[in-house]
């Protein structure tokens, strides 16, 4: 999704440290983004995103109640395609992984500056994947290792991921088309949409984010 004056990205703050949540939103509604709401327990997480329709949610995994693992689970059975960005302190190579196994688009930590979040939520609600780069480096090591999908490290759908192979291949938007029986224009799509995750300008920058996790 993009922004624009009369459609704002809309996001949900999920964050138990009543400072910090509120600077946030300070900060995320001076860049013109809109704070939908914000919850301090995985209770209020669930009330709130019942309540309210967002494109992209910063949560916090360490909450008073729960973790935001419930969250994100809860997240992904209702509204699978939600982009949820996770903002914590939590650096370790677990938490990284279990995040993005339950549906994270991206990972920050909370170091990260005012410029790196903001981006993140925009990038996230145009349907990137975004992670620092510690926690980047972790996901890249977990997908050479197989232990993590490939597909997923980039956030990637089967689809994305199927094109993309095809990508690296060498193959034409009109060759990848043929092979997967589908139209060009819908290959032209997918792979703008593929360039937009990675957040990458062409298809020789793609086809190295792929090789580099196997993919």
């Amino acid at each position: 999704m993009k922004s624009t004056e009369f459609n704002p990205i809309r996001v949900a703050i999920i964050e138990d440290h009543p400072v910090y949540r509120d600077g946030l939103a300070s900060v995320l509604i001076g860049c013109g983004i809109e704070v939908a709401g914000t919850a301090g327990s995985v209770a209020e997480a669930h009330d709130l995103l019942r309540a309210e329709a967002v494109d992209v949610v910063l949560l916090d995994l360490g909450l008073p109640d729960g973790t935001g693992l419930d969250v994100l689970g809860t997240l992904q059975q209702r509204h699978p395609h939600l982009a949820v960005v996770v903002l914590t302190m939590y650096d370790d190579r677990t938490a990284v992984l279990d995040a993005i196994r339950a549906g994270a688009r991206g990972y920050l930590l909370k170091g990260a500056g005012q410029g790196e979040i903001v981006d993140a939520v925009r990038r996230a609600a145009a349907g990137g994947a975004v992670f620092q780069a510690g926690p980047a480096d972790v996901v890249l090591s977990a997908a050479r290792s197989q232990t993590l999908d490939p597909a997923a490290a980039l956030g990637l759908t089967p689809r994305e991921a199927a094109v993309l192979r095809l990508v690296a291949d060498g193959l034409t938007n009109e060759a990848i088309a043929q092979r997967l029986g589908i139209a060009r224009k819908t290959v032209r799509n997918q792979v703008s949409s593929v360039l937009s995750k990675l957040n990458v300008d062409n298809r020789r920058a793609a086809a190295e984010r792929a090789r580099a996790v196997g993919l």
